[in-house]
């Protein structure tokens, strides 16, 4: 008997890694490169968007905006959509509900299966096992990560990618 149920759960482990195989994983550091009319730039802690970015993008930037300065908390941004503080899938799922891109909220894990694979041209998120980050018009929006865990900002500095698996909402 025990054999048989080996047997019959060895197609529906076959299925499970043939899923998480068809993932599109970053292979280099996730870095910003300002270009004047194609990224956002960061002045004083707040970003903007370039003129000619697709108006979800232009919310997307001013719902993570809204986020600067506020603290980390873990499980912030889930149970309450304006909340004290926010961790790294609250502030994800925040920004994406703001620019119409996401109905409600997701944990970190929930963003494998988010929107399209791999990279978008304005907006990608990057997924982990625990951590969930993302890019809008090529500038990183984190919660911090090693040590530096102060909350959503915007960021400039390289940041690894490498393991990530990157999606994007459809059409960005």
């Amino acid at each position: 008997m025990k054999r048989l149920l080996t047997l019959l759960a060895l197609p529906v482990l076959a299925l499970g890694f043939s899923s998480c195989a068809s993932q599109v994983k970053a292979k280099q550091s996730v870095s910003y490169q300002f270009r004047d009319g194609q990224t956002a730039k960061v002045v004083n802690g707040i970003a903007y968007a370039p003129k000619r970015a697709p108006l979800a993008v232009k919310k997307a930037i001013a719902a993570g905006n809204r986020l600067q300065n506020k603290p980390y908390k873990w499980g912030g941004g889930h149970a309450r959509h304006n909340d004290s503080g926010y961790d790294c899938s609250g502030t994800v799922s925040y920004v994406l509900r703001e620019a119409g891109l996401l109905k409600g909220s997701m944990p970190s894990s929930g963003y494998y299966n988010y929107g399209k694979k791999g990279e978008g041209d304005w907006i990608t998120v990057y997924v982990r096992s625990g951590h969930v980050f993302m890019t809008v018009a090529g500038l990183r929006l984190d919660t911090g990560w090693g040590s530096d865990r102060s909350g959503p900002r915007w960021h400039t500095r390289t940041r690894p990618g490498k393991g990530h698996v990157m999606r994007h909402p459809a059409g960005l």
